[in-house]
Formats: C-alpha cells, structure tokens, sequence
C-alpha cells in the first residue's frame, strides 16, 4: 500500500483555507546554491500562492559569514510584517548550523529548530509521523518503533517524540545491524541513503516513514528500496523471503508534501 502524502497535504492546505488567514509574510533564508533546496522552495511558494500568503526569499551567497546570516536573520525577527522564517537547510559545508540557527526567534521558528521555538509548535517531521498515522488510523502504545538515522532534523526529534508512546522503540543509524528493523511495526527512517532498507527486512504489515532522499541511477529515491514492489498493487510473485504486506510513503510523493503543508500549520499557530 502506498501512502498518498500528497492527498494528507491537500487535506490540511484544504482545513487551513477555512481558517482566518494571517496578515503576515513567511520568510525563507537560502545560502549558497542548492539544487534540492531551490526545489524544496518551488514547493513552498506554491503552498503560499494557494493560501494567499506572502512569500519572501532571501538569497545570500555562499561567500557570506555566519555573523552576516545571523545579522539577516535578526533583520527579520524584528521586522512586525514578518511572521514567520525558514532557514533553509541544509547549509553549505564551511557553516556551523549551530551558530545561526540561535538566530531564529522562537515566536518566528516555523521548523521548531530552537529549544524555546518547539515551545510554541511541533518539529514538522513530528507533525508528519503523526499525519501518517492517523492517516492510517494505527495507535502505536502496543507497537515497535524503529527509527532510522538520529539527525538533527529528523531522527533526533522523533525519537524525543516517541519515547515513552510506543512499547519499544529501537534507534539506529544506518552503520547499526540494520536487521534489526525486522521487530518494528513501523520505520521511520532519514539517513538519506537511497535504497538502505530493503523489503525482505520487514515484517508482515510493517509501516514505512520515510524522510530520507538521495540520488541512484540519476533519479530520487528514498531510504526505502520500492522498486520491488508493484506500484499500489502487491508484492512480486515468487519472493518467499517478501512480507504479504508493507504500506509504505514513497519518494517523491510521500513525507514531502505533508511536510511542506505542515509548514504552514505552524505557520498559522504561530500567528493566531
């Protein structure tokens, strides 16, 4: 079973438009060139056209300083027209995210990357698992959770997230035994190493999350190696060693879009 994020992000676009529509610009920061992050934008300003919110890029070369950044930034936690920011990541390698994300006033945090930001809103990833599963209608007290990668942005505040909810959770990153994903109910994954997890590695009616995309043989691809599996239909014949079930979100077509809608759930929160 695939699971349709687009359609879990065009319900919530679809719940925000009959919410009062804040008066404010969100504001995304980019450094440097990054072509899956100039993507990632495109995706974000389409949103925003469709809300009527006001979408401010600001692009800075990736000659800039950290203290330059940070000066940027602090331009827009002051400016009442602003009402929320982006730092696009991730930044090129010579920066210290460290350094600038402290930048970010928490009442302007849409990602919840500062501690007093996550205060105020959820961290988007955190916001997507739980989309997911209640897009699937699964209560995870009596489940195993193996999540995938412990970064920042994504491993880490799921892990947070779940600690006591499930009855197991298991944290690896992708130099653990990655058999051990065979316990989990459901995977939430974000390494960003195309085609990691394997389908033989799964249970019978395992769930996937998968954050995780990077390139093989030119195309994007995520943690999750799909290509086995009949687009929406089942398993291919003949595989013994195949679980019967797996619902799975895709690459691209998954976690992206639900990600980006719940960009502007925080958004809203953040301005009511």
């Amino acid at each position: 079973m695939i699971i349709n994020g687009r359609k879990i992000a065009e319900n919530i676009i679809s719940q925000l438009k009959t919410l009062e529509k804040p008066q404010k610009s969100l504001a995304a920061v980019l450094v440097g060139d990054n072509a899956q992050s100039e993507s990632f934008l495109k995706q974000k300003a389409k949103i925003a056209n469709q809300l009527g919110i006001d979408f401010r890029l600001i692009r800075l070369g990736g000659e800039v300083s950290e203290p330059e950044i940070a000066r940027e930034i602090e331009k827009l936690n002051l400016d009442s027209s602003v009402g929320g920011i982006i730092l696009q990541l991730p930044l090129p390698e010579k920066f210290t995210k460290e350094n600038i994300i402290p930048s970010i006033s928490p009442l302007k945090d849409i990602d919840a990357l500062t501690g007093d930001g996550k205060k105020l809103v959820s961290p988007l990833v955190v916001e997507v698992v739980r989309d997911v599963l209640d897009y699937l209608n699964l209560d995870i007290k009596n489940k195993t959770v193996a999540v995938v990668g412990r970064g920042f942005l994504i491993g880490a505040p799921i892990l947070e997230f779940f600690g006591d909810k499930c009855l197991k959770l298991i944290a690896l990153n992708s130099k653990n035994d990655i058999n051990l994903i065979k316990e989990a109910d459901i995977i939430i994954s974000g390494t960003g190493k195309a085609g990691l997890i394997k389908p033989e590695l799964l249970k019978n009616n395992a769930v996937v999350i998968d954050f995780g995309y990077g390139l093989a043989g030119g195309k994007l691809k995520g943690d999750f190696d799909s290509d086995l599996l009949a687009a929406g239909v089942c398993l291919p014949a003949g595989r013994a060693n195949l679980p019967d079930t797996i619902s799975y979100t895709p690459t691209p077509g998954g976690t992206g879009p639900i990600l980006v809608a719940e960009i502007y759930k925080n958004f809203y929160k953040l301005n009511k």
